[in-house]
């Protein structure tokens, strides 16, 4: 079932847009429906997929590390 949605363009590219469609025997519906399904969906890395190996562990004779164990532990 189809549902209608309200879309605001630009006023100079209505007559354009419906042109194109014309010219390509579709409606402007159709035009933005088919945009729509070619976008890619939510599709690829996990979260930790996407930080893995961003991070490097901290090694206990940096002044980082120890700052941090005084003040933590």
């Amino acid at each position: 079932m189809k549902n209608k949605l309200t879309v605001a363009i630009d006023k100079d590219l209505i007559p354009k847009a419906k042109a194109y469609a014309r010219m390509h025997g579709t409606s402007l519906s159709e035009i933005i429906e088919k945009t729509f399904r070619r976008l890619p969906g939510r599709k690829g890395a996990s979260f930790s997929g996407r930080w893995r190996g961003k991070f490097t562990l901290v090694r206990k004779d940096e002044v980082r590390f120890r700052k941090l164990a005084e003040k933590y532990l």
